[in-house]
């Protein structure tokens, strides 16, 4: 029974295929991943229906979650895009939600955490850069290649400084994909490892059954601040992504 509950702490990361579909030779499976990454969109268009249901001038809970999160978005476009950020509010608004919602989803108890995989993160953030890259090219032609060269700079150097800039400017891709998909697995990996720990003392029986309390307070705590790194680390996704669509808006 005590091996039924204690299993590895990285098997909560397993994809598994629920409904197995082939066609023409490709997978077309619908797997854990993309259940809940289906169910997450799903609740997201719940919530906002029932946040515009009866609305009214004192809002309800719902009314009023759903206000606060778009006062947040809109501030964080009107601050790092400006005026030119309306256009692009959509995206971003549905950006920050679809984060946030996979995120706390994964905190619910043999649920599966989308945003725990590089693949999601980084087909995210790939998608995000080619874009911003395609919004750049429209908005400035020729011009934003301009990016990777400053002004002023000696002719001998501008190989390297180039080489420099359009590295860092690629790395950015990966940063913003292994940021938010470090987090949300290393967090998840340490509160499954806590568990099994208060799970084993428990199991014991005699004096450690007693202190078992002690990982427990701490698993606690650490959900709590689970809950917190899931909202901040959508929050900066979202942010950092506001701040490279301003690169290629407001060039140097």
């Amino acid at each position: 029974m005590l091996t039924f509950f204690i299993t590895s702490p990285l098997e909560q990361f397993e994809i598994v295929t629920i409904f197995p579909i082939s066609l023409f030779g490709l997978n077309f499976s619908l797997t854990n991943s993309s259940f809940f990454l289906l169910l997450s969109s799903f609740i997201i268009i719940c919530s906002l229906t029932l946040s515009f249901f009866k609305i009214s001038l004192v809002p309800t809970l719902w009314q009023l979650l759903k206000e606060s999160l778009y006062e947040v978005t809109s501030n964080m476009v009107k601050d790092n895009l400006g005026k030119q950020g309306e256009a692009y509010f959509p995206f971003i608004f549905t950006l920050h939600l679809l984060l946030l919602t996979c995120n706390l989803i994964g905190m619910v108890p043999y649920s599966f955490t989308v945003t725990s995989h590089i693949v999601f993160t980084f087909g995210l953030s790939l998608s995000i850069f080619i874009g911003i890259n395609i919004i750049g090219i429209q908005t400035h032609g020729i011009n934003f290649f301009s990016l990777f060269l400053l002004r002023g700079v000696p002719l001998i150097i501008v190989p390297l400084l180039v080489t420099i800039e359009f590295v860092s400017y690629i790395i950015k891709v990966f940063t913003l994909s292994i940021r938010l998909f470090a987090n949300m697995t290393s967090g998840h990996t340490l509160l499954k490892i806590i568990a099994g720990f208060a799970w084993t003392m428990l199991s014991t029986g005699g004096l450690l059954a007693f202190f078992h309390i002690i990982p427990l307070g701490l698993l606690i705590a650490l959900i709590g601040l689970e809950f917190g790194i899931a909202a901040l680390q959508a929050y900066v996704f979202t942010l950092l992504t506001c701040i490279y669509l301003n690169d290629v808006l407001n060039m140097h």
